[in-house]
């Protein structure tokens, strides 16, 4: 079976020890392609580095996620502006918004997805958009600025049904990660009434590690226990799940390419 991990962050200073042997790991699980979401400007280097070392395995994108948005995104943003003209990138992300933790940047948040989401449409890239405690402001962004061909990935999706049936409708697939292991998530009601060809799996490496590895380190070798729960919740084999959701990553991040 060939697993795709749309999303993880193997760049990031959790793997400085063991790379090489986590990458290893994730390809002799079937794993085949990373896709590595940038940060901020201080991630830009690791990011670019791991993808030319990894040539055919890893796939970098760029972006500002909203966690990294302060009163200098401004600057920040005319840096991974340079990047994406300078190199050569699989998607803008990760962006969109995050208000759990603060709200003091709400509007400048905004403005940097929107800027982000007009960058994507520009340069025909998808968008991976991350989102916590902001749907309503990230649909509020998305209707203001969609247009056709607009497309992507709704990161590590927490939303319900709604939510789910908007972000297809609009021509995104939903990053469905270790989540839909944990028992009440309320994710797999979600998933059980997506059809399999809007889905993609993901990691989101260091973090949120499945079922039986929950609270540990995440690594990309576990995308299969994340297809096997997916395989369980739509009562349907993992070969049939890997197939598809791989199949979808390849439509997605790759449309661009001959």
């Amino acid at each position: 079976m060939e697993w795709t991990d749309t999303h993880t962050h193997l760049y990031l200073p959790e793997f400085e020890a063991d790379r090489e042997a986590v990458i290893r790991r994730a390809l002799d699980a079937g794993v085949r392609d990373l896709f590595l979401p940038n940060i901020d400007a201080g991630s830009i280097p690791s990011v670019i580095s791991m993808a030319n070392e990894y040539p055919k395995i890893c796939h970098p994108m760029m972006g500002l996620h909203p966690g990294s948005v302060d009163n200098r995104f401004e600057t920040t943003l005319q840096e991974i502006r340079n990047s994406l003209v300078e190199g050569s990138f699989c998607a803008i992300g990760e962006i969109g918004i995050d208000l759990y933790h603060d709200k003091t940047y709400r509007e400048e948040q905004v403005e940097t997805f929107t800027r982000q989401l007009q960058w994507a449409m520009e340069l025909s890239l998808p968008a991976v958009i991350h989102i916590r405690n902001a749907f309503p402001e990230v649909f509020e962004v998305l209707e203001r600025v969609w247009k056709p061909g607009l497309t992507g990935t709704f990161h590590c999706f927490s939303g319900n049904v709604h939510h789910a049936r908007k972000a297809i409708d609009m021509g995104f697939f939903l990053g469905i990660g270790g989540v839909i292991t944990f028992r009440n998530s309320g994710l797999q009601q979600v998933v059980k009434q997506v059809p399999l060809d809007h889905l993609v799996l993901e990691t989101d490496a260091p973090y949120l590690a499945p079922v039986p590895y929950r609270g540990k380190r995440n690594e990309s070798s576990y995308i299969p226990f994340i297809g096997k729960a997916v395989a369980e919740i739509k009562n349907k084999n993992q070969e049939e799940v890997a197939e598809v959701t791989t199949r979808n990553a390849k439509m997605l991040f790759f449309k661009n390419q001959e």
